[in-house]
């Protein structure tokens, strides 16, 4: 493991490495807005896949680094994305852009202009909790690369059943909220949870071409 810090328009950011022998693709997680890198899924997917030839690097957008508790306005967040974008594709292998909720919309907006191979969507917010006429579909439908949701079956943001038709595919997490934390009482244990999480990753990047 490795960290790297790579200055943006947006202040520094923080690439932390993890990085799998003979790589053959590189998936970069951005975090969401409520949390940083140590998020679960993030964790799990940077201590799983390495050993399948994906170096997996977590992207600390600038305001954590510098800090600060709130997410700035999604072009901030696009920007410091942009701005991370070069050191992440500089080992030379596809980059999947991927992201954990707000960062899920981030690697959507940006994919196309940044030439990502694909997209990795976790938990993505489909709209605000409450509020589904405030729908973000739009970003995750015009992607316009191969794209994986992978959604928590009770996460306020957006249950799978919500999501529209479109050209990417949607894997469930049993009874998980939006961070894929499963309640004690559910049929499936934490664990459980999380390796539903890294194995759908881990089968999509190996069907990708």
């Amino acid at each position: 493991m490795t960290t790297q810090t790579v200055g943006t328009d947006a202040g520094d950011a923080r690439i932390t490495w993890h990085t799998a022998s003979g790589a053959r693709l590189v998936l970069a997680v951005g975090h969401g807005a409520g949390g940083g890198i140590e998020a679960r899924d993030l964790q799990a997917l940077a201590a799983a896949l390495p050993a399948h030839g994906v170096t997996v690097a977590l992207v600390e957008q600038p305001w954590r680094v510098a800090g600060k508790k709130v997410a700035p306005a999604p072009k901030t967040l696009d920007t410091g994305w942009r701005g991370v974008w070069p050191a992440l594709a500089e080992p030379g292998l596809p980059v999947i852009s991927g992201g954990r909720s707000a960062g899920a919309r981030v690697a959507c907006r940006t994919a196309a202009e940044l030439g990502a191979h694909a997209v990795l969507a976790l938990s993505f917010p489909l709209h605000p909790p409450g509020r589904p006429e405030k729908s973000r579909a739009g970003e995750l439908l015009g992607a316009g690369v191969p794209t994986l949701v992978v959604q928590g079956g009770n996460d306020p943001f957006g249950r799978p059943a919500e999501f529209p038709p479109g050209d990417f595919g949607l894997v469930e997490v049993p009874y998980g909220d939006h961070g894929f934390a499963v309640p004690k009482r559910a049929q499936l244990t934490q664990e459980r949870a999380l390796e539903i999480v890294t194995g759908a990753v881990r089968e999509w990047v190996v069907s990708l071409r």
